[in-house]
């Protein structure tokens, strides 16, 4: 198997945020519980936009059901961790700060006394990337064109996807 490397289509993953920002998408669980939904829907996001999953059970990043999917593709630390260092199949990208952002890619918040657990979808950017003008689709604590600088957080991270890598036959 050889993998291609295909164009991340922001359009189709900016569309799917804008259509389930406020709703919920019956193909996939609604995540629950101490991280909420956030990361589980910045996923469909970014999965509307790649259409490629990595089904390694170590590694990956991948939903089949709600009882059988990656730790990535809910938690905030592993989704990053996945997009920032995956070499196979699926979405990929890289650390960057908020100059290097485009709509389609993601927020990641952390709060006081905890870790990034918050993972928000960029679906606009007006003019200069301020806090102001990256907008933001959100699950737990709906929002669809949310400015970033409405959130309190301590800290805040951003992740540019550049591309997808799919499995080809040789």
């Amino acid at each position: 198997m050889a993998l291609q490397e295909l164009p991340y289509s922001r359009s189709k993953a900016v569309a799917y945020a804008h259509r389930w920002a406020y709703f919920r998408n019956p193909d996939y669980c609604v995540c629950r519980g101490a991280g909420g939904d956030s990361t589980n829907f910045a996923s469909q996001c970014v999965y509307a936009g790649s259409d490629v999953m990595n089904y390694s059970s170590a590694y990956g990043w991948f939903y089949i059901s709600p009882s059988d999917r990656s730790a990535s593709w809910a938690g905030a630390t592993g989704l990053y961790h996945f997009l920032v260092s995956n070499d196979g199949a699926g979405p990929y990208g890289y650390s960057t700060d908020r100059q290097g952002v485009l709509a389609g890619d993601l927020v990641q918040l952390a709060f006081e006394g905890r870790d990034f657990v918050h993972t928000l979808f960029i679906v606009m950017i007006r003019g200069k990337p301020t806090l102001d003008h990256i907008l933001l689709a959100a699950h737990t604590g709906d929002a669809d064109c949310r400015p970033l600088s409405s959130y309190s957080f301590t800290a805040v991270r951003f992740v540019h996807i550049e591309a997808v890598r799919r499995l080809m036959p040789v």
